[in-house]
């Protein structure tokens, strides 16, 4: 499979590794410095496009893939308020975009135990908040990741009204702190407290070897299809 890659950071070339391990070619590695080779390439040229870039690139990056025919897996956070005009520009190409806050396996089986962990805690006097710790190179805050479980804690609460950014706290509010600490490729922890006791569910990744296999693997799983997915879809398709 011919795989171009939109930023070449740590997260990029970990991608790369695994991809050439998986017998899969690069076409292009894509970054600021070297934009422009991106439009020497020929819709041939590509099978699929894993993009891990800056939040202020991605949207200008995952449009012109769609526009190019190109099915695009996209890993970046921070540019979501763009998400659903991505997601209706994929409907009018006839494209294939896959987007996750987190690729890793165990954090997506980690989204479900908490979305479980809500549930059973609707109608409990107990308050939830949320602690994520990443590396100090992590340019967005909250991490797409803590995002997604905020949402999964308010669809299965209506007492929970969103989220706010720690300092601010309000109360019907998920709280949630972001840590930048060296080289943490990401800690999550969601935290239900009461006046008597606390109960804590905790992911914490040991390398980002993790994230960048289920791109890949979602990057091998995408060619052919047409419409906007998610790890849900992969892992039903694994399943």
């Amino acid at each position: 499979m011919k795989i171009l890659l939109l930023g070449y950071g740590k997260m990029g070339k970990t991608i790369e590794r695994i991809a050439l391990e998986r017998g899969h070619a690069i076409v292009g590695k894509i970054d600021v410095q070297n934009r422009h080779e991106m439009d020497e390439l020929a819709s041939e040229d590509v099978d699929v496009a894993i993009e891990f870039s800056a939040p202020e690139a991605a949207y200008e990056n995952i449009t012109y893939c769609l526009k190019k025919g190109w099915p695009i897996v996209s890993g970046t956070t921070g540019w979501l308020e763009h998400k659903t005009e991505i997601e209706n520009l994929c409907l009018k190409e006839q494209g294939a975009f896959f987007y996750a806050s987190n690729y890793s396996i165990g954090v997506n089986l980690f989204f479900r135990l908490n979305r479980q962990l809500a549930r059973l805690m609707k109608g409990q006097a107990y308050r939830s908040s949320m602690t994520e710790i990443h590396h100090i190179h992590k340019l967005d805050a909250p991490s797409g990741t803590a995002i997604t479980l905020a949402e999964g804690i308010i669809a299965e609460n209506e007492a929970q009204k969103g989220w706010k950014l720690a300092p601010e706290d309000e109360e019907g509010f998920v709280q949630i702190e972001a840590k930048r600490l060296g080289e943490v490729p990401g800690t999550h922890i969601v935290r239900y407290e009461s006046e008597v006791d606390m109960i804590e569910i905790t992911h914490t990744a040991h390398t980002r070897a993790g994230f960048a296999l289920g791109a890949v693997v979602s990057a091998e799983w995408l060619p052919g299809k047409v419409g906007v997915f998610g790890m849900d879809d992969l892992l039903e398709n694994l399943n």
